[in-house]
């Protein structure tokens, strides 16, 4: 399995308080839970400082395994990549 890249798209993702990860993902009408954390990776010197660093994480929910994107200086999620086998609709 490999994840496909495609324009970022928003979503909503409800976060956990103390370290950040990401629980749920809401993307339109439809609500994921995240049921495992693949992966990390943080993105800090690899951007202009007035577009401000990201994190990447690499998650998996009931369907979907996802790369979701957070924007530190617009504090914004967004879904950046999907599983080759399983799209979202």
């Amino acid at each position: 399995m490999a994840i496909v890249r495609m324009d970022p798209v928003s979503v909503r993702v409800r976060a956990d308080w103390f370290d950040g990860t990401p629980r749920e993902i809401t993307w339109g009408n439809v609500t994921l839970p995240v049921t495992r954390l693949m992966g990390v990776r943080r993105e800090d010197s690899a951007y202009r400082v007035e577009v401000g660093p990201r994190t990447i994480f690499e998650v998996e929910t009931p369907g979907a395994r996802l790369a979701l994107a957070f924007q530190h200086r617009s504090r914004r999620w967004t879904v950046n990549g999907v599983d080759d086998e399983v799209g979202l609709s």
